[in-house]
């Protein structure tokens, strides 16, 4: 006998579905039209659904509805979906990218990022009360980190396509790659400060064994606290504990993983071994293992999949491989996650603790105005310090607003608040200082997430229409030659109809060397360095043949 079986299975993925469906209908005009992209109406779609409004989705009453799941729920869905892209944002980068590009990089993981936390810091302490400064340096390094997933949506999408010269989106690509999982030394920088300060009834959880006392790190409640010893012991075990374990080991896993992929799928392309389906997907399958292995490991697996990607690609010859098969699957992954992630983000948003003017001291009027501050102070002041310190990626002062303006705040910051949960007290179990905190940074965290999806969500149709208004030419340059599919097939964003078979587009992001002359198109096909150009030489890459710009 028939009967209805509305459990919450059944309603997440009839949710997703239909939001899926009805978004594939209309994808090129919100895409390359509106410029508004995933990210924004999957949160809009699950502020709706969520416990909010219509409460179809809540994750309180999945599975066994157990008390604080929604917290690790939280957790691993953030790691899962971050760490999928960055492996796929990793070997969209040129070969050796980061190797041609060290001191750049250098550059925006050390000083750069050193002062967004600082920044952030003083953004916090003239909006939040009741916080001290190393809980502000706490919450800070949760939102210092430029989120990988809104940033590759910038620097690879639509509108990028049209407007940003493809060394600074390069380059935007590859730090918000690298500094995301590069956001642990300062989260437990500020960690370590206040878990060793010298306060009274400090060291009252430290007894036991070195290995008892590191178990600590990852433990709940009671065994979490105050263990005293100073800021020599702090530094020490910052030092050894995670620049050495957490962050020299997931470079080591990741670089060890993801050539280690690279020589395995040269060998099996050799002997003709792997299907394109196997071979476009590895990306996907390192992700998903290197957030196993990195987790059971307590390793940075967000760094180690960066990694991976970066060294999977190393040579040039996987993504070049990738663009010959007209790879659609990572494109496709990148979207169900976006779907998928941001969507329950705009579930789980904590709008009760927005406005707590007794407990907390929030309001909406301070969180606006932390969200003004820490837009316009988070990263523009330190990209306008250092640009003039990489003229190869940064040309002029415009460029660096750009740079300075678009360091979005999204999963990557859910991902470092979640995990801070795991390294304090529950709330209520700790001292004045940690309470304060705990009890602050969620809706904190959560609403500059919240305002920089919607405040970047938004910035990119604006930007458009201001150059439209202006009348600001797309950029005309590296133009190749790309195979139609379909004639019902869209033209792509900054490009031109060829001929039945070929559309001409400029200004692509992919290019698997870092020497424009050597720019590999697949079947030996034309690539037109621009409209008016036609001197060019034939170059050899591996197997494959190109026309490029001499």
């Amino acid at each position: 006998m028939p009967n209805l079986d509305v459990s919450e299975l059944n309603t997440v993925l009839a949710v997703l579905g239909a939001f899926i469906l009805l978004y594939g209908i209309i994808s090129v005009l919100i895409k390359s039209r509106w410029f508004l992209g995933e990210a924004l109406p999957a949160v809009v779609i699950g502020i709706i659904l969520g416990p909010i409004a219509a409460k179809f989705l809540d994750s309180s009453r999945w599975g066994s509805a157990a008390e604080g799941q929604t917290s690790d729920i939280t957790l691993g869905m953030a790691r899962v979906v971050i760490g999928v892209q960055l492996v796929i944002a990793g070997f969209q980068l040129p070969a050796k990218y980061n190797l041609h590009r060290w001191k750049e990089m250098a550059l925006c993981l050390l000083p750069i990022m050193t002062i967004m936390w600082l920044c952030t810091t003083l953004c916090l302490l003239a909006s939040v009360p009741n916080i001290t400064l190393l809980a502000a340096l706490v919450i800070g390094s949760c939102v210092t980190c430029t989120d990988p997933i809104l940033s590759q949506a910038i620097a690879k999408g639509p509108f990028a396509d049209k407007f940003v010269p493809r060394h600074l989106r390069e380059i935007i690509s590859s730090e918000a790659g690298a500094n995301d999982g590069f956001g642990f030394p300062f989260l437990m920088l500020a960690v370590y400060l206040i878990r060793h300060a010298d306060v009274p009834g400090a060291g009252v959880h430290s007894t036991g064994t070195v290995h008892e006392r590191a178990a600590q790190l990852v433990t709940r409640a009671g065994d979490v606290g105050r263990l005293g010893g100073g800021v020599g012991v702090a530094l020490k075990n910052w030092f050894v504990e995670t620049w050495l374990y957490i962050v020299l080991m997931s470079v080591v896993i990741g670089a060890i993983v993801g050539y280690g992929s690279c020589l395995a799928l040269k060998f099996a392309l050799r002997r003709k071994w792997v299907d394109s389906e196997s071979y476009l997907l590895y990306p996907t399958a390192i992700g998903l293992w290197l957030v196993g292995i990195c987790g059971m490991l307590g390793t940075d697996d967000l760094l180690a999949c960066f990694v991976a990607g970066n060294a999977m690609n190393w040579d040039g010859e996987y993504l070049a491989e990738t663009l010959e098969r007209h790879d659609e699957v990572n494109s496709c992954m990148d979207v169900l996650l976006n779907f998928g992630g941001f969507m329950y983000i705009g579930t789980i948003i904590p709008w009760s603790e927005f406005h707590q003017p007794e407990t907390t001291g929030l309001t909406y009027g301070r969180l606006i105005g932390l969200g003004v501050l820490v837009l316009l102070f988070r990263r523009i002041p330190a990209i306008f310090m250092s640009y003039k310190f990489m003229p190869k990626v940064v040309k002029d002062w415009k460029e660096a607003m750009f740079m300075g303006y678009f360091g979005p705040i999204g999963i990557g910051a859910v991902f470092y608040v979640e995990h801070t949960r795991h390294l304090f007290p529950e709330l209520g179990e700790g001292d004045a200082e940690e309470t304060n905190l705990v009890r602050v940074m969620i809706p904190v965290v959560y609403w500059l997430v919240l305002f920089s999806i919607v405040v970047h969500g938004l910035s990119i149709p604006s930007l458009n229409m201001i150059y439209n208004y202006y009348g600001v030419k797309p950029i005309v340059e590296d133009a190749v030659e790309l195979p139609r599919k379909s004639m019902r097939a869209p033209t792509p964003v900054n490009a031109a109809v060829g001929d039945r078979d070929t559309f001409i587009a400029y200004n692509r992001f992919s290019r698997p060397v870092f020497d424009n002359a050597h720019l590999p198109v697949a079947n030996d096909k034309q690539m037109y360095a621009s409209d008016s150009d036609e001197n060019f030489q034939k170059t050899r890459v591996g197997k494959r043949y190109s026309r490029a710009m001499v």
